[in-house]
Protein backbone atom coordinates (compact mmCIF):
# COMPACT_ATOMS: atom_id res chain seq x y z
CA UNK A 1 0.00 0.00 0.00
CA UNK A 2 1.56 3.53 -0.98
CA UNK A 3 1.36 6.24 1.44
CA UNK A 4 1.08 9.79 -0.07
CA UNK A 5 3.86 11.95 1.81
CA UNK A 6 5.44 15.89 0.89
CA UNK A 7 8.87 16.77 0.95
CA UNK A 8 10.89 19.93 0.32
CA UNK A 9 13.35 19.47 -2.36
CA UNK A 10 16.16 22.02 -4.01
CA UNK A 11 15.39 23.68 -7.26
CA UNK A 12 18.39 22.40 -8.57
CA UNK A 13 17.43 18.18 -7.23
CA UNK A 14 13.95 18.88 -8.97
CA UNK A 15 15.62 19.43 -11.81
CA UNK A 16 17.01 16.42 -11.72
CA UNK A 17 14.32 14.34 -10.72
CA UNK A 18 12.18 15.92 -13.33
CA UNK A 19 15.31 15.46 -16.01
CA UNK A 20 15.55 11.67 -14.90
CA UNK A 21 11.40 11.01 -15.14
CA UNK A 22 11.46 12.34 -18.76
CA UNK A 23 13.59 9.17 -19.80
CA UNK A 24 10.78 7.27 -19.32
CA UNK A 25 12.42 4.40 -18.14
CA UNK A 26 10.37 5.21 -14.49
CA UNK A 27 6.49 5.82 -14.74
CA UNK A 28 6.95 8.90 -12.75
CA UNK A 29 8.55 11.38 -10.38
CA UNK A 30 7.25 9.00 -7.53
CA UNK A 31 8.87 6.28 -9.05
CA UNK A 32 12.05 7.72 -9.40
CA UNK A 33 12.14 8.39 -5.76
CA UNK A 34 11.37 4.95 -5.06
CA UNK A 35 13.57 3.73 -7.23
CA UNK A 36 16.93 5.99 -5.52
CA UNK A 37 15.01 5.76 -2.21
CA UNK A 38 16.10 1.52 -2.39
CA UNK A 39 19.51 1.86 -4.11
CA UNK A 40 20.30 4.02 -1.16
CA UNK A 41 18.87 1.69 1.61
CA UNK A 42 20.80 -1.06 -1.11
CA UNK A 43 24.09 0.87 -0.12
CA UNK A 44 23.63 1.93 3.31
CA UNK A 45 23.40 -1.99 4.23
CA UNK A 46 26.38 -2.95 1.99
CA UNK A 47 28.45 -0.17 4.42
CA UNK A 48 27.51 -2.68 7.70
Amino acid sequence: MKERISVTLDKEIIRMLNSIAKKRRYRNKSHVVEMAIEELNRLENERY
